[in-house]
């Protein structure tokens, strides 16, 4: 039995400073020995395999399902005064001042269950949807049996997650969490000096990419000059807290946000003790007027870090930027916007039909228009090729705070194939003469969202656990009661 723990201990040994040579300490000093990169050309090529085995087998589904990978519903964008204009066009005579018409039910029928069937603001708040299944049984597509290979593959893929990848993870980021932890309290302790500011940036960036590697975390940054500098404010979207990880890898950042009980609430009261971030109680009023205190006094001084930002207030899941909460642009200063994207980054899964070759004369016509727009917008715009982005083909990032605790969130995390996401630093911007808050908000958005390849959202993402104001619901009714009475101008015109 001695001879058992003595085995034991010595595989927990070698395992250990397999980790360290191998992991940590490529990731303290910001480089890396292959491993990752050897692990993602693998995976993509397992994808590929699995993804086209499944469309072999099934392709006519899979057709069905590609066309309507966007959306349920093919909405048109036009106002109401244009859908209704559409529907009075069959009447033999256009109403004059402001009348009713029977049609205009019609529009008010059709919006009522498209939202019921697909609305724009709940499906952000829950996981994007995936094409084709990606091996794992957590995904809008679960398992499947397509063939006995394809099954072997996936039970294979299933026991390197949970047996192998899991463990690994698990013991990085329980490092890099402990070491932020005893790190951040011990430089807390120290004067306030330059010293205990440096050792602060170096204790976050050393442990946030040790975490990183826990993740299997392959980020991408654009566009470096543009990274935000002391005494700014950076703004990004928030799909995750994987998104601190993934921007302190490149910098440190003074942060603000909610505070947190739990594992959260102890990396929050650890990381305030050694670098000034501010935590507050979104409900509490004199917390408000406090915060806002601190981040104008923080954003005077520019001798200390960024301030990182995110104002939709919630995690969205990665396909959408929703409204920007104004308080982060009322203190002045230099916003510094940051983009962070899902997108297909290692491949490009095709659906397998039968093309003529006039169809892929066609196609390869089009895609190379498309990368020659492409590539002029980007030199014209940020003056340098950003690169195609969160993949969630590889593990979705997005964390539903309702539906998971940080734990499980975490957990779920460590057992997926893999993070990766690319990051765009944009341009400094501030505010405009004659701009207000709300406005600066809504043009930095819009940057975020363009650069991103985002859906620009003006829906407040405290729906996710609010009901929608009786305001939006007025402002639909006089919108309509004015086409139906008419304006002010418009009857005193005709009462003359």
């Amino acid at each position: 039995m001695e001879d058992f723990w003595v085995v034991v201990l010595a595989g927990l040994k070698v395992w250990v400073y397999l980790i360290v040579a191998l992991l940590m300490v490529p990731a303290m000093f910001g480089f890396s020995l292959g491993i990752s990169e050897t692990y993602m050309k693998i995976l993509v090529k397992t994808l590929e395999w699995a993804t086209l085995r499944i469309q072999t087998v099934n392709k006519e589904q899979h057709i069905i399902e590609s066309s309507s990978s966007n959306g349920l519903i093919q909405r048109d964008d036009g106002s109401m005064e244009e859908a209704l204009g559409e529907l009075r066009r069959s009447r033999p005579k256009t109403p004059v001042g402001g009348d009713f018409t029977l049609s205009d039910c019609f529009y008010f029928y059709r919006r009522g269950i498209e939202d019921i069937v697909e609305d724009e603001v709940t499906q952000r708040f829950s996981s994007e949807e995936l094409v084709s299944w990606n091996l794992l049984t957590r995904t809008n597509i679960d398992f499947q049996y397509i063939s006995l290979k394809l099954t072997m593959v996936w039970g294979l893929g299933v026991f390197i997650r949970y047996c192998i990848l899991a463990p690994l993870r698990i013991t990085l980021a329980s490092i890099g969490l402990t070491w932020l932890v005893i790190g951040t309290t011990a430089v807390g302790f120290l004067p306030n000096w330059r010293l205990k500011s440096w050792l602060s940036d170096w204790v976050h960036v050393m442990c946030y990419r040790i975490c990183a590697r826990g993740l299997s975390c392959t980020i991408h940054y654009y566009n470096k000059e543009n990274r935000p500098r002391k005494g700014g404010i950076c703004v990004a979207n928030h799909t995750s807290p994987i998104d601190i990880v993934i921007l302190c890898n490149d910098g440190c950042y003074a942060m603000v946000g909610q505070s947190h009980g739990g594992l959260m609430g102890v990396l929050q009261r650890a990381m305030a003790r050694s670098c000034p971030h501010i935590w507050f109680e979104r409900a509490d009023m004199k917390d408000r007027h406090l915060v806002a205190k601190r981040l104008t006094d923080h954003v005077n001084d520019n001798t200390k870090l960024p301030i990182l930002i995110f104002p939709e207030g919630t995690c969205i899941n990665n396909t959408s930027v929703m409204m920007f909460k104004k308080g982060s642009f009322e203190i002045g200063g230099t916003i510094y916007p940051v983009a962070i994207k899902v997108r297909h980054q290692y491949h490009c899964f095709c659906p397998v039909v039968d093309f003529s070759l006039n169809h892929v004369k066609m196609a390869l016509g089009k895609l190379q228009e498309n990368v020659s727009t492409s590539l002029k917008r980007c030199s014209v715009n940020c003056g340098t090729i950003s690169l195609p982005q969160y993949d969630p083909q590889f593990g979705d990032a997005f964390w539903n705070s309702a539906k998971y605790n940080m734990v499980s969130y975490l957990l779920r995390m460590m057992t997926s194939w893999a993070i990766v996401c690319n990051v765009w630093y944009l341009p400094a911007m501030t505010q405009q003469a004659g701009e207000d808050a709300v406005q600066f908000a809504n043009r930095v958005k819009s940057a975020i969202a363009h650069q991103g390849g985002l859906v620009d959202l003006s829906w407040d993402g405290g729906l996710k656990r609010a009901k929608v104001k009786d305001m939006f619901k007025e402002e639909q009714q006089k919108m309509y009661s004015s086409m139906v009475v008419g304006s002010e101008e418009d009857n005193s015109s005709h009462s003359d």
